[in-house]
């Protein structure tokens, strides 16, 4: 082989590449060079749209290098004109938008996304979201969100990946990759955010804004891998969350942002507040006023302030007193600035002002959507109700049933509901010449307690060969500062599914919702129940092709579902306990009257809820069934440089050609601090045709096993291990190996 042939070009590439950062930042100094410190304190502060002319004003006097939420294309234009043209040093804003699952064309939650397993399905909708948003002018996103959620009370559950660091990384790094793209130039990218952090999944209670408890170890083991893989990926920003992890608000948490974001991983991006976090460290008891705030989070190594104006009012005073050096300032307006360079602003600050129109909704977009929320339904109950065959008259009953707004999701800024295709109006376009359909919704609304139409929805259900059930929850119900401490269905929409199991026909609960709820009541009351997590514009078709058979389900959970609320926070990937429950330990309806005072087994379990979970972590069935066979490592021991290579058999048993979604998981059994008792390693969607079956392979080099041990390294430590290859979180027989 010819290795120049092969190495100059790559070479050339190189020195292309260093060149023209080169040259970014001679041309970011020569601009810190000639601004004044107003204008540097400028472009650290951002605004969110209003008073169209009092922004104008603002932006002209270098008051602000970013904007939040500005509605179109041609009022960005204006204002970007005002930056580029009216103001001294030309210096063009970035604008920037909360978008999460999507921007017209919305796709499932991000926990429904999740459940696809899927991180080729995550990255196009994080690209389609980018093209759509990016025609309107947004170059920057305040996503992917991140936070490990373990806890189903917390409302932003429903903006998350679910409880695993693992599934969180591929999934969190596939989005910033489908916002940034190749080129972060190309105006049809936006800047991908990362956030929060960090720990704000893990709010005491599941109350939003509360503070965390989460000690060094566990903060590097399972809430710092997912933000370390997108800055790895290239993530070009970060937010700061809003809660105080052991007292020290993340805002103002130097250690985090210096000495691990910037020196560890050598971040060179931008670090952004969340909204007012800043000027919240007062409320913590972080801060005394606000001048405070705004010299610990800037020190600390905040770049730009999101809306508490702590820096644009303070910094200046704060230089001059000496509690802010002027390099802090100038590096953080250097990262600022180097955002900017990075997306091409200076050179295309404008956007087409027609695009926009062209690009919503564009048919691949729509298929995109449809196909992720086809993807992200989870299968949890079939007596083989499912699909629907050989029935001639349905009813489809429930407040979701045709609930274009609530469909969509919380924290959809620009959705639009009457693009929603709901399962009422996809059954009726797609089955409705087959299919005689019945409509009668039962409630209103999630949160009805109307019960006067109950008995109508019994009456209706004798006359139908099936009933379809669309219950659930409102998008308002999830997301930012709803957190519940009550999961179970809201209002009477467990009745109306006693209602229609009442008539004696087979019974179908779609339950669409922001986060796993406390459904295992109403597990008997039907004969199937698919669960989506509320699945966005294109939900209805996917949800009718999921019932009817033309598409199997593949959805796997990526949270644990609870028996009851209880019982959080519970989570697959727990350490154990020295006393773990066997199973057969005594329950509360098998305690005696008038017992002696005992311990009952002495170990760890409720007595009412009894062992484990409703649903585990990965689990979901399908319309076919899979069995796993012959797993077999490469060898039983190994040491940190090498990989490990497994093979096994997966095998399509059922009638239905299908997707599974196989999983791997390992325990270190005996480390220097306590392990979980399973961690999940790689995941893949295996596609089979009914009765094949295929030999199938992960690998996973050695150097995965790490974690940061009782002498705080991380480090790969020999000894034995388990590794499982299945399809959740709790089956499978345990291969063991060791590491030496």
């Amino acid at each position: 082989m010819n290795l120049k042939k092969y190495l100059l070009p790559v070479a050339i590439m190189a020195l292309t590449a260093c060149s023209q950062t080169d040259d970014t930042e001679r041309r970011i100094d020569r601009l810190i060079s000639q601004m004044t410190l107003a204008e540097k304190i400028g472009q650290m502060n951002q605004l969110t749209y209003g008073d169209e002319e009092w922004l104008a004003e603002q932006i002209r006097n270098g008051v602000s290098g970013s904007i939040l939420n500005i509605p179109d294309a041609a009022t960005v234009n204006r204002l970007q004109k005002v930056a580029v043209e009216e103001s001294r040093l030309g210096i063009p804003l970035i604008v920037s938008r909360d978008v999460i699952h999507g921007f017209h064309t919305i796709f499932p939650i991000p926990l429904g996304q999740a459940a696809s397993f899927d991180p080729a399905i995550v990255e196009q909708g994080a690209r389609v979201a980018a093209i759509e948003a990016s025609a309107c002018g947004i170059r920057w996103t305040f996503s992917p969100m991140l936070d490990i959620s373990r806890d189903p009370r917390w409302g932003r559950i429903a903006e998350s990946f679910g409880e695993d660091p693992y599934l969180t990384s591929q999934l969190g790094v596939a989005m910033v990759e489908g916002y940034q793209g190749d080129d972060t130039s190309d105006p049809s990218t936006m800047a991908a955010c990362a956030k929060h952090f960090i720990g704000y999944g893990a709010a005491e209670g599941g109350r939003d804004y509360n503070g965390t408890t989460i000690t060094e170890r566990l903060m590097h083991n399972v809430y710092m891998p997912p933000f370390k893989a997108c800055v790895d990926a290239g993530a070009l920003t970060i937010m700061t969350s809003f809660n105080e992890n052991d007292g020290v608000p993340s805002t103002g948490n130097r250690h985090l942002l210096r000495d691990i974001l910037r020196q560890q991983w050598g971040f060179d991006g931008m670090v952004v507040s969340d909204w007012n976090s800043t000027g919240e460290m007062i409320a913590h008891g972080f801060a005394a006023d606000l001048k405070e705030a705004a010299a610990q989070a800037v020190n600390a190594g905040v770049d730009m302030d999101m809306m508490s104006h702590a820096f644009i009012s303070q910094l200046e005073e704060l230089i001059d007193e000496g509690k802010v050096d002027m390099e802090t300032v100038d590096n953080a307006v250097r990262n600022i600035l180097r955002l900017k360079f990075r997306l091409g602003l200076f050179e295309n600050p404008y956007v087409d002002e027609t695009y926009a129109a062209e690009i919503q909704y564009a048919p691949e977009h729509l298929a995109a959507a449809k196909r992720a929320a086809e993807e992200s339904a989870i299968l949890l109950k079939n007596d083989g109700t499912l699909p629907l065959k050989g029935v001639r008259t349905i009813l489809v009953t429930g407040p979701m049933a045709d609930a274009q707004h609530d469909q969509l999701g919380t924290w959809c800024f620009d959705g639009e509901p009457e693009h929603t295709v709901t399962p009422l109006a996809a059954l009726r376009k797609l089955y409705g010449d087959k299919v005689r359909i019945i409509y009668e919704p039962g409630l209103g609304y999630s949160r009805d307690n109307d019960r006067s139409k109950l008995g109508r929805v019994t009456a209706l259900a004798r006359t139908a060969d099936a009933v379809v059930v669309f219950a659930g929850e409102e998008a308002i119900l999830s997301g930012e500062a709803h957190s519940l401490s009550n999961l179970d269905l809201q209002g009477a929409q467990s009745e109306l599914l006693r209602a229609a199991k009442a008539a004696g026909k087979p019974v179908v609960a779609v339950i669409m919702a922001g986060r796993p709820l406390t459904i295992g009541g109403d597990l008997d009351a039907c004969n199937a129940m698919l669960y989506s997590f509320h699945p966005g514009t294109m939900g209805g078709e996917a949800l009718a092709e999921l019932l009817f058979g033309d598409a199997v389900p593949s959805g796997k959970c990526p949270v644990t579902f609870l028996k009851e609320v209880g019982q959080a926070p519970y989570y697959y990937n727990r350490n154990n306990t020295g006393r773990p429950a066997s199973g057969n330990e005594m329950l509360i309806d098998q305690i005696p009257l008038r017992a002696g005072q005992t311990s009952l087994g002495c170990s760890s379990y409720y007595l009412d809820t009894g062992f484990g979970p409703l649903f585990p972590f990965g689990y979901g069935l399908s319309y076919t069934t899979f069995e796993y066979g012959d797993v077999k490592l490469d060898s039983n021991e190994y040491t940190p440089d090498q990989t490990i290579k497994v093979t096994f058999t997966l095998s399509n048993t059922g009638k239905y050609d299908a997707v599974e979604v196989a999983q791997l998981y390992i325990r270190d059994v005996a480390g220097s601090i306590a392990r979980p008792i399973r961690e999940l390693k790689r995941f893949e969607r295996i596609a089979l045709k009914a009765g094949e079956s295929r030999t199938c392979t992960f690998e996973l080099p050695v150097s995965e096993l790490a974690f940061m041990g009782l002498d705080k390294r991380v480090k790969v430590e020999p000894g034995d291990f388990k590794l499982w290859v299945c399809g959740d979180s709790v089956s499978g027989e345990a291969v063991d190996f060791k590491v030496i």
